[in-house]
Parts: structure tokens; sequence; C-alpha cells
């Protein structure tokens, strides 16, 4: 394993616990919160990682330094590739939420929500069973990113 394996592991481990135990004991704002960016931290290493490989074979000449950057570069080297817009569309909108002013809902309480403000005034609940499915949809994004990296193929 190398490093940049350790760190996206250790993310998604971080993050399982932050859901699974601290979530369940604490019922913060701040828990669902921290839990979105061990998720977009796992995902921006990810993002990274395949920008290498392709730097390592030559495809590309430079890995920009920006979240952003690294994510439309890695759509357009990954374009033929199925499902990849779909989880570079998760990668921006967990960036999004990581920038977005919160509101809390039902802190302490069993149907703790983060409520996200946007520009409009509008609020968007991100929940327990919502924040589960980003980490499932995390793990998915880890194992094809691996799955396509050990396969050694353009």
């Amino acid at each position: 394993m190398n490093e940049n394996e350790d760190v996206v592991l250790e993310s998604l481990k971080r993050a399982d616990h932050l859901i699974n135990v601290s979530l369940k004991y604490t019922k913060t704002v701040d828990v669902i919160r921290n839990t979105i960016l061990r998720l977009l931290e796992a995902c921006d290493i990810l993002i990274a990682e395949g920008l290498e490989y392709k730097k390592s074979k030559k495809k590309i000449r430079e890995v920009p330094k920006t979240p952003k950057e690294r994510a439309d570069l890695l759509y357009k080297v990954f374009k033929k590739k199925k499902n990849i817009k779909a989880y570079l569309d998760f990668f921006h909108l967990l960036r999004r939420i990581k920038n977005s002013s919160y509101g809390k809902k039902d802190e302490y309480r069993k149907n703790v929500a983060m409520l996200l403000v946007d520009d409009k005034d509008n609020y968007t609940e991100i929940n327990v069973e919502m924040l589960k499915s980003f980490y499932s949809k995390t793990n998915e994004f880890v194992e094809f990113m691996r799955e396509w990296i050990n396969s050694g193929k353009e």
C-alpha cells in the first residue's frame, strides 16, 4: 500500500467512526460537518492519485494545485470512463456543502440535521441517512478509482 492509500483508508475509517459512534452519542452538527470533510479529503486524494497515475504514464504534464482544477482535469482525462461524471458531481456537491453557511436542526436529538443555506435563503437538510449515503458513495468512488489504477489500463 502506498501513502495515499493509507490516507484514504484512514479518512474513510474516521468517517465511519464519526457516523456510527460519535454521531450516535453526541448528535451534533459538528460531527456531520467533520464527516463530510473526511469524505471530501478522501475524494480529493483519490482524484490527485488518479492524475498522478496519468502523469506517470506521461498522459498529462502536471497535476494542478487546486481541487477544482484537479477534478476538471480528471474529467477530461477520464471522459470515456463510465460513472466518472457522477463521482465528480458528488465531489463538487461535497465541496459546496463544505463552503456553505449552515444551521442546526434538532441538535442533541435523534433527528439531528445540518441545514445548508444558499444565496436565496433556501434550506437543504443533511441528515444522518443522507450522510450514510455520502459515505457509501465515497466508498464506491474509492473502489472505482482503485480498480482503474490497479488494472493499469488507459
